[in-house]
Order: C-alpha cells, then sequence, then structure tokens
C-alpha cells in the first residue's frame, strides 16, 4: 500500500465525531483497511498508525469480520432438515382411497397418518410449514 493510499484510506475513514469525542467510521473504508491488513508482509500495527486507527480496534475490527465471515459459511453448509413439498394450486379431485402418509424422521421418530384425505393432509402440511423452528435442536 503506498502512502498515497493510506492517506486517501485515512482521509475517507473518519466519517464524523460524537458528543463525547469517538469516531464514526465509514463501513466500507473500515472494511477496506480490514482486507488491507490480511494481505501478506502488512503490519497491523503499522497500518492503523498511518491510518490514524489504535491498534487494538483494527485487531477488533479484524477478530469480528473473521467471526462473521465463519458464521457465514458454518450457516451455508447446514444440512436443511426440511423436504419441499409442492402442493398444486388446482384443487385435487376427493380421492376414492382415503390417503395415506407416512415420514421417516432421521431421529426414529415415525409420523403415520392413516386414512385421511387430501385436504386435510394439505391443512396439516402447512400447519406443519408454518411452525418455528430451530436449527439447533439436536437429535
Amino acid at each position: 500500500m503506498t502512502d498515497d493510499a493510506v492517506k486517501e484510506l485515512a482521509r475517507r475513514l473518519v466519517v464524523s465525531r460524537k458528543a463525547d469525542g469517538r469516531c464514526v467510521y465509514d463501513p466500507q473504508a473500515k472494511a477496506e483497511l480490514v482486507a488491507r491488513c490480511d494481505q501478506p508482509g502488512r503490519s497491523i500495527s503499522r497500518l492503523a498508525r498511518e491510518c490514524g486507527v489504535n491498534a487494538n480496534q483494527l485487531n477488533r475490527w479484524r477478530r469480528e469480520d473473521h467471526e462473521r465471515r465463519a458464521k457465514f459459511v458454518a450457516a451455508k453448509q447446514l444440512p436443511s432438515s426440511f423436504v419441499p413439498v409442492t402442493i398444486d394450486a388446482v384443487a385435487p379431485k376427493p380421492a376414492k382411497a382415503p390417503l395415506s402418509l407416512q415420514a421417516r424422521l432421521p431421529n426414529g421418530v415415525i409420523i403415520d397418518l392413516r386414512p385421511g384425505d387430501a385436504a386435510q393432509t394439505q391443512q396439516l402440511l402447512e400447519a406443519l410449514g408454518s411452525l418455528k423452528c430451530s436449527a439447533s435442536t439436536s437429535i
């Protein structure tokens, strides 16, 4: 990072100051500064000093950014607990035989709905689909 680039980044970093004297930072410039810290051969303390930021503050921003990225990656890797169910908008013709539905869950629970008609099954699936679910529920 050249001296001109550091000066330009430092100029954009502080947007304003609060009544108690604390700085309000531009999120885009802050993200750019954090990204510059992760480049090989960069001294975080030197970069912080050149931009007029405390090195501890810059380290905190880096840690928060890494934690946020880790949570984002972990959330994308969670397997889905739900299987998509499509229900046609056209009203189904009444079934001559009663509808039978059985589901085996990974935790060993078996849901068995016998006999039932299509309208009742649709209402049940819609009700179950509207419930809030926790991804942290252990099996």
